[in-house]
């Protein structure tokens, strides 16, 4: 399970380095192939980095969507914009330009733990659209802990 929050900087060559505890389990569960992919939610662009088998349960779940509609613009907006990776030997990965781009990370960003996989951040943009208390709290009732 990935989690936490991890203030990274994202090198000329676009180059992030992995947690090593993420590093570690994704080793022993999923190996070191991940696929990154761009989303944007309430005008909020961040990347998102799954496990490759993770990344592929969710591409054979779009694929059996009965709505064709919901699927394709899945299939275009998050599998097409996906780009392979390997976290190299010195432990980084390269955000791919245009996601980068995309997503408007700097040479400063935020990565996520998000329980199956991690986000990466802008670090300005992140700190501006935290969760708030209230919110936070709202979702805690839905949970039993």
């Amino acid at each position: 399970m990935f989690t936490g929050e991890h203030p990274l900087n994202v090198d000329d060559k676009g180059r992030l380095a992995v947690p090593a505890r993420f590093r570690q389990q994704l080793a022993d569960s999923h190996g070191l192939q991940l696929y990154i992919t761009i989303v944007t939610l309430d005008d909020n662009p961040r990347l998102e980095i799954y496990p490759a088998p993770v990344f592929r349960d969710i591409a054979e779940q779009i694929q059996q969507m009965e709505d064709r509609d919901l699927a394709e613009a899945l299939k275009l907006g998050f599998v097409g914009r996906a780009v392979e990776a390997e976290i190299d030997r010195q432990g980084r990965i390269v955000l791919p330009p245009l996601l980068r781009r995309d997503a408007g990370i700097g040479n400063r960003a935020m990565l996520v733990g998000q329980i199956t996989r991690f986000d990466v951040w802008d670090q300005t943009a992140y700190e501006a659209t935290r969760v708030g208390a209230d919110q936070l709290a709202n979702a805690l009732k839905q949970i039993r802990r």
